[in-house]
């Protein structure tokens, strides 16, 4: 790993500066890329953007930016880009700030102004290394005040024309991937849990890490394996449970469960009327799992209520402290409250189907 801090003057950065807007901002002769792909694309206020300038204007130390050495020899910004953006700007005539009481665009500054502000040092410290050097560093630094996500970090390594059409379907407000599938995801697509969704899905597909999975990708030329995946596991969870219920359906592993049971055959009548009953069990405490049980039969999921310590207590006087299955004598701390007639064949969390098993066989019937 390779970190070293440059002092890089104004006039070079603003060298070759282009905003193209969605398409990207470089600057530096065209060898920085100012907003990268891992990059949120807000922008400074004005206030924000003004004070940058006088800051320049004065002399006055900035704090330190970060790029990122690509192996092609080019840059990209870390930490940095609105300060970045808004000096370029500045420089390009885009807008004025107020000096001396009047507003006044670079071009109408002195020669001698204009060069103090093109002279001007900026602190940078450029880093190379492996990609996971680079994401050990980037965990590190505070960007904006904000720290980037997991899949932003992800973003900032495997950078390439892959990342940047998965970014069309997934990363930006009203996305593909919105427009199919907002109802059954968690989290802002902006901030890259859309995208992160989906790589974890078709990772788990593919046995291997979200990491590995954009590395083999880095340098596809589309995304079409990943959007078509995703379609794919909307379209089966549409059409295996048509009724839609926001609360318990949003934000569930839907691509896992696609990964495991999406061979399966299910009739979506049958599962519809067994959900219902289910969401009718005062027994069911998490209805969220109710899905996902309809598929692996794992009763864990539903977090089945437990008895009562009093329930549990009646139970134990009434046996007298003997266990209904090996027949010895436990002290209750020793015993645990289980279902006479198990939940799974219709028997009831309540007292007259409460009995007591030590541990030891307890556990023995649970693992039947």
């Amino acid at each position: 790993m390779k970190i070293e801090l440059h002092e890089v003057p104004v006039r070079d950065v603003v060298n070759g500066y282009v905003d193209s807007a969605e398409n990207g901002v470089v600057g530096y002769g065209g060898k920085l890329n100012i907003r990268p792909a891992f990059q949120r694309e807000f922008i400074y206020k004005d206030k924000q953007r003004d004070e940058v300038v006088h800051t320049v204007m004065r002399n006055f130390p900035l704090n330190v930016m970060y790029w990122v050495k690509s192996d092609d020899g080019n840059f990209e910004v870390l930490d940095g880009q609105q300060r970045t953006i808004s000096i370029c700007q500045y420089a390009t005539d885009e807008f004025s700030v107020v000096v001396d009481g009047m507003p006044r665009k670079f071009g109408n500054l002195t020669a001698t102004e204009q060069d103090q502000i093109l002279d001007y040092p900026l602190m940078i410290y450029i880093c190379e290394g492996t990609d996971k050097e680079k994401l050990d560093w980037f965990k590190i630094i505070n960007i904006a005040g904000e720290q980037l996500t997991a899949q932003e970090l992800r973003n900032a390594i495997y950078t390439g024309e892959w990342l940047t059409e998965a970014k069309k379907y997934f990363s930006k407000t009203q996305c593909p991937a919105y427009q199919i599938a907002g109802d059954y995801m968690s989290g802002s697509a902006i901030r890259q849990n859309f995208l992160e969704t989906a790589l974890k899905w078709i990772a788990d597909r593919d046995g291997i890490a979200i990491e590995d999975y954009m590395s083999q990708h880095q340098h596809d030329t589309n995304c079409n394996e990943l959007w078509l995946y995703f379609q794919t596991v909307i379209n089966w969870v549409k059409a295996t449970f048509p009724n839609y219920r926001g609360k318990l359906m949003k934000g569930l592993d839907w691509g896992i469960f696609y990964n495991k049971f999406g061979s399966g055959k299910y009739d979506p009548k049958t599962l519809e009327a067994r959900i219902v009953e289910l969401l009718d069990d005062e027994d069911v405490s998490n209805q969220k799992g109710i899905y996902e049980y309809l598929l692996d039969g794992q009763e864990r999921h539903l977090s089945i209520r437990a008895f009562s310590p009093q329930m549990a207590r009646t139970a134990y006087e009434r046996q007298k402290g003997v266990c209904s299955k090996c027949g010895k004598h436990f002290e209750i701390e020793e015993m645990q409250a289980d279902h006479i007639t198990p939940w799974s064949k219709g028997g009831k969390t309540i007292a007259e189907n409460c009995q007591m098993l030590c541990a030891d066989c307890n556990r023995r019937k649970s693992d039947i």
